[in-house]
């Protein structure tokens, strides 16, 4: 019998990369509301862009949450009037 010699390369940084992509996207599933910051997580724009083309939308105003100086949008409610808005251009 010929002895098998097997090695293992485990690339650390990947696997915590995934592990936190994971964790990432549950939270995304649980979320309930999301702010201008969250916002532009989830959708990889920028703030500024965010505020001229998405949330200046009446559609996104209508959804829009406000204590004080904060704003809240709920998080499926945005995602689906965002997605229309994007469709449109």
């Amino acid at each position: 019998m010929i002895p098998a010699n097997l090695q293992v390369n485990i690339d650390e940084k990947a696997i915590k990369e995934y592990i936190l992509q994971q964790i990432d996207q549950q939270l995304h599933e649980t979320l309930l509301m999301v702010d201008l910051e969250k916002l532009a997580v989830i959708t990889s724009m920028s703030k500024r862009f965010l505020e001229d083309e998405i949330l200046s939308d009446p559609r996104m105003r209508l959804i829009e949450r406000r204590r004080n100086r904060k704003r809240w949008w709920f998080y499926k409610q945005a995602l689906e009037v965002i997605t229309e808005i994007v469709d449109e251009w």
